[in-house]
C-alpha cells in the first residue's frame, strides 16, 4: 500500500535531502511544500500519512503548522526535521503533537528506525521500489549555502541557549552575493536608528577565507551582561567583555558547524572590536573602499522574552566560491 508523504521545508536542498533519505524500497508518493501555509493548504485538501516538517520557514514556521494541525484536528503523523536543536525547541514540538524530532543533517538510520517504530515502513514487504520524485528546481550556490548556514546556525543557537538558559528565535539565514562597498546598505539591521557595537574575526582554511562580524544592538547590552553574569560596573569594560563572550560563542560554534559540513578545518584569527555605540554604516566604513564581490550570510538573532538583538554576518571572499561549489555539491547527490 502506497504511503502518502508531504515534505515541507523552505530549502530546496533540504527537500531533496529528505526525499533521498527515505528507504529506497518504500512504496511512497511524495508531495512538497515550500512553507507552512502551503503545507496546511495541502493537508486540508487531501489526506497524508506522514508529514516531514521543518521548523524555520517564512510565511508560517513549523511551530505554527503543528498548532494549526492540532486546532483543526488534521490527522497526519508529523516528524519534525530541523536544524533548531535547542532543548526547548524539541520540547515544544513534542508538546504540540509531533511524533518525533530528527536533527539536520538527517540521519537515514535514525529515520528508518522511527518509521519502523511507528509502523509506517516494513522492510522486505514491498513488492517493488518506487523511485521518489524530486522537487523540480535548479540549485545555485546560495541555495546550498543557505541550508549549510541553517545547520551551523542551529548549533550556535543551541550552544547559546544552553549557556544562557534562553530560547533563541531561529530566523531563515539570508545568503546573497553583494559588493563589499554596499555591505552596510545590504544588512537588514542597518535600518535600525539605534547604536551598535561590533567585533570581527577572520578565518581561513583549504581555499576558503573570510570574516565573521557580530553587530550587537546597544539596547540589549545591559541585559546580555546580566545573562552572562557579569558584575555591574560603571566603566565601559563590560561592553567589551560582552562582545567578546558573544563572539566567542557564536563565531566558534557557527564556523565549526560550517567547516564540518564543508569538510574543512577553518583556522580563526584574533577577534577585534571594530567600535562601540555607533551606527552600522560607521562600523562598516572600512569596507567602503574595497572593491570586491562577497558572498554574505546574514543571521539576525533574537532572544525570546528578552530585548536582545544581534546580527551575525559571515563574509566569504570571491576567491572562496569555486571551493565552496566543489564542497557543497555532495549535499544532493
Amino acid at each position: 500500500m502506497t504511503t502518502h508523504i508531504l515534505i515541507c521545508d523552505d530549502s530546496v536542498v533540504a527537500r531533496k535531502q529528505m526525499a533521498r533519505a527515505l528507504p529506497p524500497d518504500w512504496d511512497t508518493e511524495l508531495h512538497f511544500a515550500e512553507h507552512g501555509k502551503a503545507a496546511l493548504a495541502m493537508l486540508r485538501q487531501r489526506a497524508f500519512d506522514l508529514l516531514l516538517l521543518d521548523l524555520n520557514m517564512p510565511e508560517l514556521d513549523g511551530f505554527g503548522v503543528l498548532e494549526a494541525i492540532r486546532a483543526e484536528g488534521l490527522e497526519v503523523l508529523t516528524l519534525v526535521v530541523s536544524a533548531d536543536i535547542q532543548p526547548r525547541a524539541r520540547e515544544r514540538v513534542q508538546t504540540l503533537g509531533a511524533m518525533a524530532f530528527i536533527a539536520k543533517p538527517i540521519d537515514t538510520t535514525e529515520l528508518t528506525t522511527l518509521l519502523r517504530r511507528y509502523g509506517l515502513y516494513h522492510p522486505g514487504e514491498q513488492q517493488a521500489a518506487i523511485v521518489a520524485a524530486s522537487p523540480d528546481a535548479s540549485l545555485e550556490l546560495c541555495d546550498y549555502l543557505q541550508e549549510v548556514a541553517n545547520i551551523a546556525m542551529g548549533r550556535a543557537s543551541d550552544l547559546l541557549a544552553r549557556l544562557l538558559d534562553v530560547f533563541v528565535r531561529q530566523p531563515v539565514p539570508r545568503v546573497a552575493h553583494i559588493a563589499r562597498t554596499e555591505l552596510s546598505m545590504a544588512i537588514s539591521a542597518a535600518d535600525d536608528d539605534g547604536g551598535f557595537s561590533a567585533v570581527c574575526q577572520g578565518f581561513v582554511g583549504a581555499g576558503i577565507s573570510g570574516e565573521a562580524l557580530l553587530l550587537f544592538s546597544d539596547s540589549g547590552m545591559e541585559e546580555m551582561a546580566r545573562l552572562l553574569h557579569h558584575a555591574p560596573s560603571d566603566t565601559s569594560a563590560p561592553d567589551v567583555e560582552v562582545l567578546m563572550d558573544m563572539s566567542s560563542i557564536l563565531f566558534g560554534a557557527f564556523l565549526k558547524g560550517l567547516g564540518d559540513q564543508l569538510d574543512v578545518r577553518l583556522g580563526l584569527g584574533q577577534p577585534t572590536v571594530l567600535g562601540r555605540h555607533q551606527p552600522i554604516t560607521t562600523l562598516l566604513e572600512h569596507h567602503s573602499n574595497k572593491h570586491e564581490q562577497l558572498l554574505c550570510i546574514e543571521i539576525p538573532y533574537a532572544l525570546e522574552q528578552h530585548q536582545i538583538h544581534c546580527n551575525l554576518l559571515v563574509l566569504l571572499t570571491e576567491a572562496s566560491v569555486s571551493r565552496l561549489e566543489q564542497n557543497l555539491a555532495y549535499l544532493t547527490e
